[in-house]
């Protein structure tokens, strides 16, 4: 039997509270985001964790040390960082609406059909971070893995792990600090 591998979101940032596009862009953990995962490390600490793979963006990075408190490895998974959509990173939403109006209606409605030339679409950010579960998870043979990343990776791996389309994105919740056992 392999490890048990579970998904956290990191903790609320600046832009999660102003409605804000981030990305991947440098957005840190807002205090509020700090005390939440700090109030969560004793739920953690149950999980037993052998190890920590955080997205290489500042905010899964502080969610990461956080949880590990110096006491487990934690390790850099360029797999799991968020999106790529550079043109709207740090946009609110509304500025999106505006600025790119006529993408964003497909974003919402039906984000499994959204491309745009020099961004990654969903079925991309799913292969990339399916892959990287599954280095880590190869790594792992035993043990249990916690994988910190961004909304939404978090509902690509869902949807591969439950056997989903991706057409159900949308319908997948994982709230900041949210622990998911894939």
């Amino acid at each position: 039997m392999g490890p048990h591998l579970y998904i956290i979101r990191h903790g609320r940032t600046p832009a999660n509270s102003e409605n804000k596009f981030a990305g991947c862009s440098a957005e840190p953990l807002s205090g509020e985001g700090r005390q939440q995962i700090i109030d969560l490390v004793p739920e953690i600490g149950k999980l037993n964790l052998d190890g920590i793979y955080a997205g290489p963006l500042l905010r899964t990075i502080q969610t990461a040390e956080i949880i590990a408190n110096n006491s487990i490895p934690v390790h850099v998974a360029q797999g799991l960082i968020d999106i790529d959509m550079p043109h709207w990173d740090g946009l609110t939403k509304d500025e999106i609406r505006a600025n790119f109006g006529s993408q964003y209606p497909t974003w919402l409605a039906t984000p499994e059909l959204f491309h745009v030339e020099g961004c990654e679409d969903l079925h991309q950010v799913q292969e990339r971070a399916v892959a990287e579960m599954e280095k880590i998870h190869a790594a792992h043979p035993t043990g249990n893995i916690l994988l910190v990343t961004h909304l939404i990776v978090a509902r690509c791996l869902i949807l591969h792990k439950t056997g989903q389309p991706m057409a159900m994105f949308r319908k997948i919740t994982v709230e900041n600090g949210e622990i998911v056992r894939l």
